[in-house]
């Protein structure tokens, strides 16, 4: 038996490193600071490395079946990220310990590899970036998802990244040869190009101009790369002319399709929001009572959204597509649709 076991392949050997289950029961015992492996780096947060018994998760009621995400929790600490509402699962707050505490899986790429080269494998789509973003900062350190996106490509397995990271340029060579394999896409979050709102909503994010310079860079370089304009906040990204300056910019950018979709309100997410919202836009609050009585904005909002949407995508020559591109980032355990305007290609 010993001699079986010195045997087996170390992919699974998880050693001293918790898992995500590890860490939430570490965090409920101890609460963040019975991470006591935890590194502190210079932009304050803690990143604990963990290990993943599996890279590719499967979805259901998604226009993919299969995501990847190398990290939980994000640095770039957007206040209205649709993430944030599964931090509880980690006995975590859904406010600033989201932003704070990243999980690093750290044999993801070996872990993934592995299930690529199973015969079962059929090369289906995976979206990645669903719940955290592939591309925070933290990336330029761990190359978790470079890894990743060569081990989709030596399998030539198509791919939709989503990302507000400009990082992504860094990775032109191995995205190109993943476009040429297969039928690729990176998508950039870009709500606005309004620096104001940027500066509170997306605190910890590249300015949208210079993810606008990474969506020129990558299509330069052959990649098929667009812009999804999500989530527009009602009252603070949402004026036409707010959005039309968006849209322009994107088309000027070369971006090969522009998607759009309201935010919507749930669980952590909800409480965090509305918290930040009575603390830098206090006005508005009592519009989003009536706004967002429930998960998605009132359905004559959204109707007059889509027609202004279809009115400035039509004006800077785009038509409807059919582009396979990442979607919003929501995570797997009850995937549901939300009300998007459709992809156009421009």
């Amino acid at each position: 038996m010993a001699n079986t076991r010195a045997a087996q392949p170390a992919l699974f050997d998880l050693g001293a490193r918790p898992t995500t289950r590890g860490v939430a029961e570490r965090v409920r015992t101890a609460g963040v600071d019975g991470l006591t492996d935890a590194v502190r780096r210079g932009d304050g947060a803690r990143y604990q490395d963990v290990v993943c018994r599996t890279a590719l998760n499967r979805v259901e009621g998604m226009p993919f079946r299969w995501t990847l995400n190398p990290y939980r929790g994000c640095t770039h600490g957007c206040h209205y990220c649709f993430a944030r509402r599964y931090q509880p699962q980690l006995e975590m707050d859904p406010g600033d310990e989201f932003s704070s505490v990243v999980l690093v899986k750290v044999n993801l790429p070996e872990v993934l590899r592995a299930e690529l080269a199973r015969r079962s494998w059929e090369n289906e789509l995976v979206a990645v970036g669903t719940a955290t973003d592939p591309y925070q900062p933290i990336e330029g350190r761990y190359r978790l998802t470079r890894r990743s996106l060569e081990a989709f490509a030596a399998r030539a397995t198509p791919v939709g990244l989503l990302t507000r990271g400009p990082l992504a340029v860094r990775d032109a060579d191995v995205l190109a040869d993943l476009s040429r394999r297969s039928r690729s896409t990176v998508t950039f979050s870009i709500p606005t190009v309004d620096e104001e709102a940027w500066e509170r909503l997306e605190p910890g994010t590249a300015p949208p101009r210079q993810r606008l310079r990474a969506v020129r860079a990558l299509r330069d370089a052959g990649v098929d790369a667009g812009v999804l304009m999500a989530p527009i906040v009602p009252g603070i990204t949402s004026h036409p002319a707010k959005l039309e300056r968006t849209v322009r910019e994107i088309a000027a950018h070369g971006a090969t399709c522009v998607g759009t979709m309201l935010m919507h309100l749930e669980g952590g997410t909800r409480e965090h929001f509305l918290r930040f919202l009575s603390r830098e836009y206090p006005h508005l609050v009592e519009g989003y009572g009536r706004l967002y009585a429930g998960k998605h904005a009132e359905p004559g909002y959204s109707r007059r959204f889509r027609t202004v949407m279809s009115g400035l995508t039509a004006r800077y020559g785009g038509r409807a597509g059919r582009r396979r591109a990442a979607p919003p980032r929501r995570d797997a355990p009850a995937p549901e649709a939300a009300p998007a305007q459709g992809c156009f290609r421009l």
